[in-house]
């Protein structure tokens, strides 16, 4: 194997980098043009392999609709020199969707999603709207 080469991680080893949440970027499929990414922060349920971020809704952002929106989520981290990184793809869904609340409950009681501040005006002043991501595909690879 060359040196360097990316492999692919166990679970584990894929949940330990999610841990309960952090920050990575959200990218939105958006028709014929390039994709909507933005940065994010995250919840991770490990035990439902669920990630769930609370997004800025509103006239001000560029987002369009979000619910059973087309996504992939990446975040990444370099630890001893090495990279490890995790990709999710799937669908959005409001957390408030008929008969997935009671599950989503479940959920952010397992999950820290860090508040990050990147917004041109106050907080108090955005309104935010809590998604989930299902993932078809959750994948971990790492440098040897």
């Amino acid at each position: 194997m060359a040196k360097d080469t990316p492999v692919s991680m166990s679970a584990a080893e894929r949940d330990e980098i999610l841990d309960s949440g952090g920050t990575g970027v959200l990218s939105l499929a958006s028709g014929d043009e390039p994709p909507y990414s933005i940065p994010v922060s995250y919840g991770y349920d490990a035990a439902a392999s669920t990630f769930y971020f609370r997004l800025a809704v509103g006239v001000d952002t560029t987002k369009g609709d979000l619910d059973d929106r087309p996504a992939s989520f990446v975040t990444y981290r370099e630890e001893s020199g090495d990279w490890q990184s995790v990709v999710a793809r799937g669908r959005l869904e409001d957390v408030e969707r008929e008969g997935i609340e009671t599950e989503t409950l479940e959920g952010l009681e397992h999950v820290d999603i860090p508040l990050v501040d990147i917004f041109e005006r106050p907080l108090r002043e955005v309104s935010f709207e809590f998604y989930r991501l299902v993932p078809d595909e959750l994948t971990g690879r790492t440098e040897v």
